[in-house]
């Protein structure tokens, strides 16, 4: 957008009621992560400081002496916007503006104007604007161009020529009772869709974690697909799936999602959560980790909240695989942290190390469960052994005397059922 932008990092007080620090992060690392989000959709950062709170004003959130050597900065760098990493208030928002004379969002709105340049499916979008609608509601002293579709964004930020429109309430909730009826269309279509991939039959694998922890970059990896992966906080946003072969033969869809992030607002938490289903249905789920991030650690703890949100429970599932992707940027001889509880693997998604041994465990992971079967079938019943090719691993193929096919395969449950069903043939006792 080119708008010289500058960020604020607050640190609040301690708690006094629970005596205890409400910013569990390194400073640093979350003041480069705005960075990040603001390079996301190409603002001009000028620069960025850490401001550590002694109490916290509930008209300014900053005291008098910050507020006076920002507005300084801003006027001495020509800054267009303020960026403070951290929740305002609509009456803080406001008051910022004006003393600064600048325009001026927190996170949630920084997320929400990455989210609406991102989207590109009907459903992203419509979640998108619903998630937007319900952030501006509580905050029409703001102007608001996002559905007027003048540009790309959820029009936050404004810009040359925006349009001064004043939205009252009604307006806002009418439209966000048309998008929810709409999204409830999309969601029906989606849920046909997955019964639909549900009678293919093949496993789910989905990618899941922190934004920017090389989760499109590992998936183009496996796939050989050319989904957008680039150093960029929420590079995907829109869920893409691929067919995929393992070393084992075994079919599965690969699926790739959205990033997670900390706290993230909860209107796109609950925007997106119909996109985050499939999730829930997945027969293996594979946390990709950045082991090369300073805060591998939190951003691990803030994957693991949004999962139990959605309804994954985490510890002692078997079906995920913590995956510690760039082990390439770490320092030679460093190896990356292990925690011990969960299944992992030592990954670079760039340079292929250790993709293999990954892709071994999660096909031992899908066939656990299957059972190897023996059928006898007619020289007639060609579909019926094409499809046990095409949905199992076909361990021996023998003709007998009578010309009959003698074969062993390995199934799953689920696929066994169908085949019987199908076809009626039944495994011999």
């Amino acid at each position: 957008m080119g708008e010289y932008c500058y960020i604020i990092q607050p640190i609040l007080p301690v708690n006094r009621k629970s005596g205890t620090v409400n910013f569990i992060r390194d400073p640093e690392a979350r003041l480069e992560e705005a960075v990040s989000l603001s390079a996301a959709i190409s603002l001009d950062v000028r620069g960025g400081e850490v401001i550590n709170l002694r109490r916290v004003d509930a008209g300014l959130l900053f005291g008098k002496g910050v507020i006076e050597r920002v507005a300084d900065t801003v006027k001495d760098e020509e800054i267009d916007l303020v960026v403070v990493n951290h929740g305002l208030s609509p009456v803080q928002q406001r008051n910022l503006e004006r003393a600064w004379k600048c325009k001026v969002i927190d996170r949630s709105a920084l997320i929400l104007e990455i989210f609406g340049e991102r989207a590109q499916t009907k459903e992203g979008k419509i979640q998108v604007e619903l998630a937007a609608l319900s952030y501006q509601r509580s905050r029409l002293v703001r102007s608001w161009t996002h559905l007027e579709r003048q540009r790309g964004g959820s029009g936050f930020m404004g810009g040359p020529g925006e349009a001064q429109i004043e939205l009252d309430r009604r307006m806002i909730d009418d439209k966000i009772n048309r998008l929810k009826k709409q999204l409830g269309d999309v969601k029906k279509n989606r849920d046909l869709q997955r019964e639909s991939r549900e009678k293919v039959p093949y496993p789910i694998v989905a990618l899941v974690g922190y934004t920017n922890a090389g989760k499109s970059t590992l998936f183009n990896n496996v796939t050989g697909a050319d989904v957008f992966a680039q150093d960029l906080l929420f590079a995907t946003l829109d869920p893409t799936m691929r067919e995929v072969k393992l070393p084992n033969d075994k079919a599965i869809i690969l699926s790739d999602t959205v990033g997670f992030i900390s706290e993230l607002p909860t209107h796109l938490i609950a925007a997106f959560r119909s996109t985050l289903e499939q999730v829930k249905y997945a027969d293996v789920i594979l946390h990709v980790r950045d082991v090369s991030a300073v805060d591998t650690a939190q951003q691990r703890e803030d994957v693991i909240q949004v999962l139990e949100e959605l309804g994954v429970s985490y510890s002692d599932n078997p079906k995920i695989i913590e995956v510690l992707n760039k082990i390439d940027l770490l320092e030679e001889g460093h190896t990356p942290e292990t925690l011990g509880d969960k299944g992992q693997v030592a990954v670079s998604a760039v340079t292929s190390e250790g993709v293999d041994a990954l892709l071994d465990i999660v096909g031992d992971i899908i066939t656990k469960e299957d059972t190897t079967c023996a059928f006898l079938l007619s020289p007639a019943a060609g579909e019926a052994q094409s499809w046990l090719y095409n949905h199992g691993s076909v361990l021996k193929n023998e003709v007998t005397n009578d010309n009959r096919i003698h074969l062993e395969v390995r199934l799953s449950a689920a696929n066994l059922g169908r085949f019987t069903q199908r076809f009626s043939i039944y495994p011999m006792e």
